[in-house]
């Protein structure tokens, strides 16, 4: 890693690029009036693919057009990167960078228990930006030959190994690394160099692990991921991985040893640094957040929850080339619940093949709008629910029961409840590029359902990867950025969990205005409203809801609290949770109308147009 040209006390000038599958984006940050801030955004095709096969030609269009945008000298003459530092008339103080061109960092892991040591692996392969290809263990339901013949055709840029306890279990662990050594896995990035394999198990066999994968495999030996059962020590696993991900996938994809040369810190994959930004609200704020990175072939979650930070990708639910995915794993009636007007699957199936064929299009009509953000939802809703059964307790501690139940910890819920989210998060270019803000919060309050009081978050320009490398060098600066020119605050979720019968008294919300003003809102089930608080206004609110619904403090228990402003402002969801909608055709249309006319969601004259 490069040394820092200048201390950041120092610094005037920073860019982060963002080398994605499909685009490079360069963001330009300049210190003004004392403080960080976002200048200019610049974007090009990556070339990571013949007749190319270079990163560094992408990285320095997009770059070039920050150059033309802005006036101000970046590149080097002679083609040797970035000026660096700033002289006071041309350069930067500080370059870094993410990545996910290629296909980003593709792993397989290993453990002895599915739902044990493999899960743990699998967490810290996810934690370190990895999308994970298989998952092998003991008791995964394949035969022997079934899971070499998976090993030798995944092709993964790296293999995690974990496996028993300190002093715990050998043999079954050693098994596993036979079937590894036996199937003779090969990178995926060709044959000129060894494929890296992270040891994070049992301590007492490593001696034998290195007896037997010593030749053919680059190996690295870390502290066990779980050294007993009632601990998860992910980290050094983590680390260990994204430096072999630099080393070795790095150093071999085309054009990437330029790059490095290039940046002051290592290069980071996307979804990890995405990630950092979202550590970043949870650490500024001091609340349990859960974020998504809604993408076009990936929908990646995150959540920390009381410190723990979480990722899941799924990598089959996306808003372009996964579409049809969401439309497969959701269902179409599922997808067509969230539209309030006729169209048959037919239709509805087309336009999604169409969007698929065709990813880089984006909705011409209202009516292709409103099918979008039906599939959003659907999508977001997945995506929880996939990261819930990663974001689980500890499998196999034994808990303070009786010896008839010890085991049942096995089928304990995720500990993500969204009682307990304080900040819901999004980005991706649906989110981002939503005509209205509202529409992005009501999306998300859709899928996800919160509960309580949360505030909604979104990125504005697409900047979090940057945001989130940038953090680890110069969190001021990160954040600061972050703060004033990326995070959008759409506005606070007020809802309360139960149900009951359309009409009936739901929750009285009596808020004091930031003028001293005091609003009240009488809630009947089923009804959903905004009330106006700009971005950066705060109101104390008393929210008395009725004896079968739940604001946080229990049913029909009083809730004080002060809630954020925001561009869409202060939503009331009576709707009950979890969110009911009607069977019958006809009245389930209705009652959508009514909320997308009480959220002022879509143009009212074009949608009574489409009904």
């Amino acid at each position: 890693m490069a040394t820092l040209k200048k201390s950041t006390e120092e610094m005037q000038y920073i860019i982060a690029t963002d080398v994605g599958s499909t685009t490079t984006k360069a963001r330009l940050f300049h210190l003004k009036d004392g403080e960080w801030r976002f200048l200019v955004a610049g974007e090009a095709p990556t070339t990571v693919e013949a007749p190319y096969e270079d990163v560094t030609m992408g990285v320095q269009n997009a770059v070039r057009e920050v150059e033309e945008l802005t006036g101000h000298k970046l590149l080097a003459p002679d083609g040797s990167g970035l000026i660096l530092p700033y002289d006071g008339e041309k350069g930067v103080d500080l370059y870094v960078t993410t990545s996910s061109a290629g296909g980003g960092l593709q792993m397989m892991v290993s453990g002895l228990i599915k739902s044990m040591t493999a899960a743990s692996a699998n967490r810290a392969a996810l934690g370190a930006g990895a999308i994970v290809m298989d998952v092998i263990a003991r008791d995964d339901g394949r035969q022997v030959y079934q899971k070499i013949r998976m090993i030798r055709s995944l092709r993964p840029d790296m293999i995690l190994m974990a496996g028993g306890t300190d002093g715990g279990a050998s043999s079954h662990v050693m098994e596993i690394a036979e079937l590894i050594k036996a199937a003779e896995p090969k990178p995926r990035l060709g044959v000129a160099y060894q494929l890296p394999i992270v040891y994070a198990g049992n301590k007492t066999l490593r001696p034998q692990i290195e007896e037997l994968l010593k030749e053919g495999f680059a190996l690295d030996m870390v502290d066990n991921i779980r050294p007993v059962l009632e601990q998860e020590n992910t980290e050094p696993a983590r680390r260990a991985v994204h430096e072999l991900f630099m080393e070795h996938v790095m150093s071999h994809a085309p054009g990437y040893t330029r790059l490095m040369k290039w940046t002051d810190v290592d290069i980071m994959p996307t979804p990890a640094g995405e990630g950092m930004a979202m550590q970043l609200i949870s650490n500024s704020y001091k609340m349990n957040v859960l974020g998504v990175g809604l993408g076009g072939a990936t929908t990646n979650v995150y959540s920390i929850v009381d410190g723990r930070f979480v990722r899941s990708v799924s990598a089959n639910l996306g808003m372009s080339y996964s579409v049809t995915n969401v439309m497969k794993e959701a269902g179409i009636e599922n997808i067509m619940r969230w539209i309030p007007f006729n169209l048959d699957k037919e239709e509805v199936a087309s336009r999604l093949m169409n969007k698929m064929i065709r990813p880089t299009t984006i909705p011409q009509t209202l009516e292709d709008l409103i099918v979008e953000h039906s599939v959003a939802r659907e999508a977001l809703r997945l995506g929880l629910q996939h990261h819930r059964t990663i974001a689980t307790r500890l499998k196999g501690v034994q808990l303070e029961r009786t010896i008839s139940d010890m085991f049942e910890q096995a089928v304990e819920d995720s500990y993500v409840k969204m009682m307990d989210i304080a900040i819901c998060a999004g980005t991706g270019g649906l989110l981002s590029h939503a005509p209205r803000r509202v529409q992005s919060m009501f999306i998300l309050t859709d899928a996800w359902q919160p509960e309580g009081i949360t505030r909604m978050y979104q990125d504005s320009v697409f900047m979090m990867p940057h945001i989130g490398v940038l953090s680890t060098v110069y969190r001021e600066a990160a954040w600061n950025i972050f703060d004033k020119d990326c995070l959008v605050r759409m506005g606070t979720n007020i809802a309360a969990t139960g149900n009951g019968k359309f009409g009936d008294p739901c929750m009285t919300i009596e808020m004091t205005m930031p003028d001293g003003k005091i609003v009240k809102e009488e809630m009947t089930f089923g009804e959903i409203k905004l009330m106006k608080l700009g971005p950066d206004e705060e109101a104390k609110v008393h929210i008395t809801p009725e004896k079968e619904f739940d604001v946080g403090a229990g049913p029909g228990k009083e809730r004080e609290a002060t809630v954020a402003g925001g561009v869409a402002g202060v939503m009331i969801d009576a709707r009950g949770r979890p969110i009911y909608l009607p069977e019958e055709e006809t009245a389930r249309k209705e009652l959508l109308l009514k909320w997308f006319k009480s959220l002022e969601l879509y143009n009212e004259n074009k949608l009574e147009a489409l009904i």
